[in-house]
C-alpha cells in the first residue's frame, strides 16, 4: 500500500505563504501532483499557464477542502451533483457546474462552467484547510506531457522554477480524476477515471458518456495529451513482441510496455511487464512511461489494454499519448 505523508508545520506554513504571496505550489493529491495557485488571484493563475506552456483557454480545476464550500464557486448545484459529491468526495471526482459570478475567466477558460473537486490526500487537505480558500491546479508537468506521481517528477519538469514542492510520497491512484459535467439538467462523463461509469450510474441513475457538441472544455480533453517525450505506438498484444524484435534487429533501441514478460531476450529492447491488474497498471503507468523515456529508445511500443470499463481511464490516456506521436509526425491538425 502507498503511504501518504503529512506535511510538517514549517512545510505547510511555507506553502501557504507562497500561495498568499501569489506564487505557485506543487502538492500531492491521491491522483497526481498538482501545480496550484490562489484561484482568486489572476497574476498567480497566469504563472501556472506560463510555467506549463498551457493555453489559457484550457480550464483549471479548483480544489477545496470540503464540499460545504461548493456554493462559493458554483451558482447552482443540481441534485445529481450533490449526490455525487456525497458519494465520492473527498476523492478522485471532478464536477463541472455552472460557475458563480466571482470565478475568474483564467480558471474556467472563459466558459460559463467551473470544474471543482475535493481531494482525499491528507497533505492536500492540510494545505487547503490552512490556506482557507480555493486552489486552482492542473497537473504539475509541462502541458501535454506525462503527469507526475512523485515529487521528483515535478522537480525533473520544473527544477528551480517551482520553489515550493510539498513531498507527499507516491500518489495512491496515479491517474487523473474522473470528470463529470452536471449542466443543463443532464449528467455527462467527460473524462474517464478510476470512478467508473457504472459507479456513477449507481449513484445518480442516467449518465451520458463521451463528449457532446455543447460539452464544456475540460482538463485533459485535448486529443494529444499525457505523452512521453519518446513517440508512442499502440500495438495488439499478439504482435508486440514480433514488432519489437524486428525493430531491434534493425539496430533501433525500443521500449516496450506490455502485460506479460517477453518470450525471448532482445539486446536493444527495454521491456516492462506492467501486469494485468487495471488498478496496479494505472497506478504505475506514468512512472513506467518516464522510465522508458529515459531508456534512450527511438520509439515505445505499448500493448493495447482490454476493452473493459475498469481499463477505460488507462485506455483514454494511452490513446491520447499515441495521438501526440502522430501530431509530431504531422498527422494531426
Amino acid at each position: 500500500m502507498v503511504k501518504a505523508t503529512r506535511a510538517t508545520q514549517l512545510e505547510l506554513d511555507t506553502a501557504v505563504q507562497a500561495l498568499r504571496d501569489g506564487d505557485v505550489v506543487a502538492f500531492p493529491t491521491e491522483t497526481v501532483y498538482g501545480l496550484g495557485a490562489n484561484a482568486q488571484h489572476a497574476p498567480a493563475l497566469q504563472k501556472i499557464f506560463t510555467l506549463k506552456g498551457r493555453p489559457t483557454t484550457h480550464p483549471l480545476i479548483v480544489h477545496l477542502d470540503n464540499r460545504r464550500f461548493l456554493h462559493r464557486w458554483a451558482r447552482e448545484v443540481p441534485p445529481a451533483a450533490q449526490r455525487l459529491a456525497e458519494r465520492f468526495w473527498p476523492g478522485p471526482l471532478t464536477l463541472v457546474l455552472p460557475k458563480a459570478d466571482r470565478v475568474l475567466d483564467l480558471v474556467t477558460g472563459g466558459q460559463d462552467s467551473v470544474a471543482v473537486r475535493v481531494p482525499a490526500h491528507p497533505m492536500a487537505q492540510q494545505l487547503l484547510t490552512a490556506f482557507g480558500g480555493g486552489v486552482a491546479a492542473p497537473s504539475a508537468n509541462r502541458y501535454g506531457h506525462v503527469s507526475p506521481t512523485r515529487a521528483e517528477h515535478v522537480r525533473e519538469e520544473f527544477g528551480e522554477a517551482v520553489r515550493v514542492v510539498l513531498d507527499g510520497g507516491e500518489c495512491r491512484l496515479g491517474l487523473e480524476s474522473t470528470i463529470v459535467a452536471c449542466l443543463g439538467g443532464s449528467v455527462r462523463l467527460l473524462r474517464p477515471g478510476l470512478i467508473t461509469l457504472s459507479q456513477l450510474r449507481s449513484a445518480v441513475g442516467e449518465v451520458q458518456a463521451g463528449p457532446a457538441a455543447d460539452a464544456p472544455r475540460t482538463p485533459g480533453s485535448a486529443r494529444a495529451h499525457y505523452a512521453p517525450l519518446t513517440p508512442l505506438r499502440l500495438v495488439a498484444g499478439g504482435l508486440i513482441e514480433r514488432q519489437a524484435a524486428e525493430l531491434a534487429a534493425s539496430g533501433q533501441r525500443i521500449g516496450v510496455l506490455a502485460q506479460r514478460p517477453p518470450l525471448g531476450s532482445y539486446r536493444h529492447v527495454t521491456w516492462i511487464n506492467a501486469g494485468t491488474r487495471p488498478d496496479a497498471y494505472g497506478h504505475d503507468l506514468y512512472t513506467h512511461l518516464r522510465t522508458l523515456d529515459h531508456a534512450g529508445a527511438s520509439c515505445l511500443l505499448v500493448q493495447e489494454v482490454p476493452a473493459d470499463e475498469r481499463w477505460d481511464a488507462v485506455r483514454d490516456r494511452l490513446a491520447r499519448a499515441a495521438a501526440a506521436a502522430h501530431a509530431t509526425d504531422g498527422e494531426m491538425p
